[in-house]
Formats: structure tokens, C-alpha cells, sequence
């Protein structure tokens, strides 16, 4: 038995990081460009593959990208942010004002 190949891989038309497995997509990491920086939304995995540290794969693949290219990101999504906590070494990358910013305005909505 062979390991899966696993593809992870920026998507620019998307607006997505997409990590396929054997071939098939297993989930995606969703941002929007706002003012130069990656405002990363949503991630999702296949349950098909839960549990199988994809997710984290992905994050640190788009956390790299972005770093490569000199970028700044956003944590919105929720799964972004929990890395970010377990991993400070990308707070380099994060434009914390911004991100505060957001967390205000969304604790004030409740």
C-alpha cells in the first residue's frame, strides 16, 4: 500500500489555497485581497479526511506563501487564528491592527 499524494497548491482564481489527495480536492483555504493584504474567511476539509493534519498543512503552506511574497494576512477565520495562537512564529505576517480591528467591530455585533 502506497501513501497518498498529497498537492497543496495556490489557486489565485479561486481566491483559494486547495490541497487535493490523490488527485481530488480535500479542502481549501478561502481568502479576499482587501487593501494588498490576504484576508483568510473560511477553511474547509473533506470529513473523508478529518483528523489527518491537512488542515494544519495548509494553513502553514498559505502562511508561507504569503510570507515568500512579502504579503500581509488576516486571521478571520477561526481555524487561521487557533494556528496562529499554536504558532507566533508567522505573527511577523499578521497586520494586527486590522485584525484587532475586526475582532472589535465583532464583539460589538455579539
Amino acid at each position: 500500500m502506497t501513501d497518498p499524494v498529497v498537492e497543496i497548491r495556490h489557486d489565485p482564481d479561486e481566491g483559494a489555497y486547495v490541497v487535493d489527495v490523490d488527485g481530488e480536492r480535500a479542502g481549501k483555504a478561502v481568502y479576499h485581497m482587501r487593501g494588498g493584504r490576504h484576508l483568510f474567511v473560511h477553511t474547509e476539509i473533506d470529513h473523508r479526511y478529518a483528523g489527518a493534519g491537512l488542515g494544519q498543512k495548509l494553513v502553514r503552506y498559505a502562511l508561507e506563501d504569503v510570507r515568500a511574497k512579502h504579503g500581509t494576512m488576516v486571521p478571520i477565520c477561526p481555524f487561521f487564528a487557533s494556528f496562529l495562537e499554536e504558532h507566533p512564529e508567522y505573527q511577523d505576517i499578521v497586520d494586527k491592527e486590522l485584525a484587532d480591528r475586526i475582532n472589535r467591530a465583532r464583539e460589538r455585533k455579539g
